[in-house]
């Protein structure tokens, strides 16, 4: 019945970047990830469609140990906000750097009896936009690791390291007063990639094989701290060349 369920979703545009088999491995599929900021002059937002390449290798020497290897292909969110400010949304979170590979499987439904691989398509059973909770869950206490992107902004566009972290808590300490988070969402999709987002950082693709402040490496020295620890990865992967 969950074989011909997902051969339906497939069928009606569920965000399956590849049409394959079920039986072939993990579904490779596409979704939206759009953030909305409440302001005073209304609701500003702006989305971007990802892109998850999965497939199943071994993991370890036995080749009992299975484990799921993801390929990402998108850019990082960017909302224009008032006085020429504009957030970025990354493909990373604050503690892991990989959260876009994984956040859909995060909020996949969890169907108790089903084995590890068999749940690699539960993302496929969401349907609509999913509002992204502030924290994950832990098993027997309260969610402490952010189930949100990693927010940035610029003091200046054309200046990486003048990087600054923003609080999904406190907007308005980066952009001012009556400025404020209103959510971020997730949906499956069929609609293409999103690039284009070195027209806004035109300096981007020279930071493939170094952190935004010029250094190759990170260190807790760094002047910079923020722009020490990213680099082009976190805003675009797949997409520059």
């Amino acid at each position: 019945m969950i074989w011909v369920l997902l051969a339906a979703l497939s069928l009606g545009g569920c965000g399956v970047a590849q049409d394959e088999p079920h039986d072939s491995g993990p579904p490779d599929y596409r979704y939206r990830l759009t953030v909305e900021v409440d302001t005073p002059e209304g609701v500003r937002s702006g989305s971007s469609v990802i892109e998850v390449t999965q497939r199943l290798g071994r993991s370890g020497a036995s080749p009992a140990h299975q484990a799921v290897y993801r390929r990402l292909q998108g850019k990082a969110v960017a909302v224009d906000l008032p006085d020429n400010r504009v957030l970025f949304a990354l493909l990373r979170s604050d503690d892991n750097i990989e959260w876009a590979s994984y956040v859909m499987q995060d909020i996949a439904p969890d169907i108790e009896w089903e084995s590890w691989s068999e749940r690699l398509d539960n993302m496929l059973l969401l349907e609509g936009p999913q509002d992204l909770p502030r924290y994950w869950p832990r098993a027997g206490k309260p969610g402490t690791r952010s189930a949100l992107p990693m927010l940035v902004t610029f003091g200046e566009l054309d200046d990486p390291t003048s990087v600054e972290r923003v609080d999904p808590d406190d907007f308005a300490a980066s952009f001012g007063e009556g400025v404020s988070l209103k959510r971020i969402r997730v949906q499956m999709t069929d609609d293409p990639v999103t690039t284009g987002i070195e027209e806004r950082l035109g300096w981007l693709p020279n930071y493939y094989d170094k952190m935004l402040d010029g250094q190759r490496l990170n260190s807790v020295h760094a002047e910079h701290r923020l722009a020490n620890d990213l680099s082009q990865g976190a805003f675009s992967k797949g997409i520059l060349q």
